[in-house]
């Protein structure tokens, strides 16, 4: 059942979609008591997750059309992966299920403000990395407003192949993003995820990741200069996120760079796909630099707030009440 993705989307493609995302996804297990090991937690509640999966999700929240090309198995949570990234406004028309490895499920430690272990189960492969070029809604990914992948999906093949796949048929168009989402369990080799990347990075437009991202991809940790070597590479906005000193945009002829937004960290996991899909929001909306980081960074703060991810994510008026609130405690 793996050549279903591009049939069962043909009629959605006719109208662009704002996002395709493609990429991982899953369900996240994430525990009820905080502060301890899970071989003390007693209750957990499962949500939907997947990095790809989430930024969908954040931009649908403002009313972006946004569609999801990813694989499940052939099981009870691969249902409700499609079910409930339907129900947060995720065409499901790209998802599939196929024979193969299970729908992976992720654990997670919550030891607030700054430690948050995962343990994802997806080993020795998933089926979103079983995605293969035949397989993939060209027409959809190449009319779309923004096309988001991940660094995750480019650890093995055929998911590897699949993604320069998708990359050529866009032709570098403006807002091909890669998140730069660089996870050690998934790779064999750094060496390997640095030469993948690089690749990846002549496909691509914009680039965003934190400081330990940005020095597998172009050997920087510094975020100036991190910044500067990802715009070497022909990308058009380069974003570094730096934690508890804010995030950096870098353009050809801007530089921005916005502080942290306070908030009682829950649990900091979702906060880079919520960023990323506010990020999406404002490049669509054609706001300026300063305008898309200061309303990402507090989409991501808002979630590092919340237990969850994908059901944690702000619509555009909670954004806009907290960025209201921020202006006045500046003025006082």
């Amino acid at each position: 059942m793996s050549s279903g993705l591009a049939e069962a989307g043909r009629a959605r493609e006719a109208v662009p979609f704002d996002l395709v995302s493609l990429g991982r996804t899953g369900v996240d297990i994430y525990p009820l008591q905080h502060g301890v090991g899970l071989e003390e937690v007693r209750t957990f509640q499962k949500f939907l997750g997947g990095s790809a999966t989430n930024v969908a999700v954040a931009a649908a929240r403002y009313g972006r059309r946004s569609a999801l090309v990813t694989r499940t198995g052939l099981d009870p949570f691969g249902r409700y992966v499609r079910l409930e990234a339907e129900r947060l406004g995720v065409d499901p028309g790209f998802i599939t299920a196929g024979d193969g490895p299970p729908t992976p499920v992720t654990f997670c430690e919550v030891f607030p403000p700054d430690d948050f272990p995962l343990y994802f189960y997806r080993h020795p492969t998933a089926p979103d990395l079983q995605v293969t070029a035949a397989d993939l809604p060209l027409e959809a990914i190449r009319e779309a407003g923004v096309f988001w992948a991940t660094v995750t999906g480019l650890s093995q093949e055929p998911s590897r192949a699949a993604h320069f796949a998708a990359w050529q048929e866009r032709a570098r168009r403006r807002h091909t993003i890669l998140d730069l989402d660089y996870r050690p369990m998934f790779w064999t080799d750094r060496a390997d995820a640095t030469e993948q990347v690089g690749r990846a990075l002549e496909q691509v437009t914009v680039a965003v990741g934190n400081r330990e991202e940005c020095e597998v991809a172009v050997g920087e940790t510094d975020p100036q200069r991190a910044a500067d070597a990802l715009l070497e590479r022909g990308l058009e906005v380069a974003v570094v996120k730096q934690g508890p000193r804010g995030v950096l945009a870098v353009t050809a002829d801007e530089r921005v760079e916005v502080p942290p937004f306070p908030v009682q960290v829950v649990n900091g996991l979702g906060a880079g796909d919520a960023f990323g899909g506010a990020l999406v929001h404002g490049l669509l909306a054609g706001w300026d630099l300063s305008r898309i980081l200061e309303f990402a960074n507090v989409a991501g703060a808002l979630v590092a707030g919340r237990l969850e991810c994908s059901t944690a994510m702000p619509n555009e008026g909670e954004i806009e009440r907290a960025l209201a609130s921020l202006a006045v405690e500046r003025k006082s």
